[in-house]
């Protein structure tokens, strides 16, 4: 499919689009970006709706998805989980409990132009991999397009927003640039695996130097790994994995560090919360510092908020000139509108 015809296209992770689709998405997202800023209309989704089913809660997620579908001329529903009761995959329904998907799917398709989801963690019983079956089901059933907007493995809108940001600050051409994708500690285990493995799957389209590192026993999805390994190579960057986080910030041009579980991927096994405590509490010093920032080539800080301070991060970084976190946060708008203007 052209670059240039992604209309009616799911969207539920970027690793089934190629880099001219995904190119194509951010050219129009900055495009509609400077048109915001110059406050010239562009109303490229005249009265058409969105449908966005949140079964975890959203700041950033659910107003620039609502915001943008307004710039656009749209309009973007906010349904409370409850209103459709909770998704079960086929066998799964329960008469009492669930409505099927298959029945919210179509019958939402007929009254509207997309549905948006996010749904992980808890409503999955930490099982990885299952959010994204149910996103799935419902892009199996509804005639208009599927946005994910986060589940257990991936959040395909915030690695556009990512790469969006990475541009504006090193430049369009992230060629030979090093973006280190690193773990960090949190007082909190319930972190899904979706943006570190979305971060670097977006990093992997543009020539990136990738570095990943991690404690041991964080690893992440081997099949995401694999995907990242072979498209860096046919986009001339490259991939590695370390197990020291001074050693990964060493000449980044970017740093990402981000508290995730140590989750199961094989799809059958649950999260425990008390052998992942074991590993996070065993890696305290994981956490970014000025004296890490020093160890870069002056580099951006990211993160996708909410971060937890104190843990992942130092105040003196989070709100330091590198931060770009603010930036990421705003191009999440931008690059979601870019995305809606061209699938809806």
């Amino acid at each position: 499919m052209a670059a240039t015809d992604l209309r009616g296209r799911d969207f539920i992770t970027l690793m089934e689009f190629d880099r001219e689709e995904v190119e194509t998405i951010l050219d129009t997202a900055h495009d509609l970006k400077r048109k915001w800023i110059r406050g010239e209309p562009h109303r490229l989704l005249e009265d058409k709706t969105l449908f966005m089913l949140f079964y975890n809660r959203s700041l950033r997620t659910r107003n620039s998805f609502e915001a943008g579908m307004t710039q656009l001329g749209g309009h973007a529903h906010f349904l409370e989980p409850d209103a459709v009761y909770t998704p079960a995959l086929p066998g799964e329904e329960k008469a009492y409990s669930t409505e099927r998907i298959s029945d919210v799917a179509r019958v939402l398709a007929e009254m509207g132009h997309g549905i948006a989801i996010r749904i992980y963690g808890k409503h999955t019983g930490w099982l990885y991999g299952k959010g994204n079956l149910l996103i799935r089901e419902f892009a199996r059933w509804s005639r208009v397009p599927v946005i994910n907007m986060e589940d257990d493995m991936y959040h395909p809108c915030q690695a556009l927003a990512d790469v969006m940001v990475m541009q504006e600050k090193l430049g369009h051409h992230l060629q030979g640039k090093k973006f280190v994708m690193s773990w960090a500690y949190s007082g909190s285990v319930e972190k899904p695996l979706a943006v570190p493995q979305s971060a670097m799957i977006g990093a992997s389209f543009f020539g990136m130097d990738i570095t990943l590192a991690h404690p041991k026993g964080l690893d992440l999805d081997p099949k995401v790994l694999e995907f990242v390994k072979k498209n860096v190579k046919r986009n001339g960057g490259s991939f590695r994995i370390v197990h020291d986080m001074d050693e990964a910030f060493k000449g980044a041009d970017v740093v990402y560090p981000k508290a995730w579980t140590a989750q199961p991927t094989d799809g059958k096994t649950p999260m425990d919360p008390e052998k992942a405590k074991a590993i996070f509490e065993a890696n305290r010093h994981w956490i970014t510092t000025g004296d890490k920032m020093k160890l870069t080539n002056d580099a951006i800080y990211m993160h996708c908020l909410p971060a937890d301070r104190g843990m992942e991060v130092t105040d003196e970084v989070m709100d330091g000139p590198n931060s770009v976190i603010v930036e990421q946060a705003a191009n999440r708008l931008h690059a979601q509108k870019g995305l809606m203007a061209l699938i809806l």
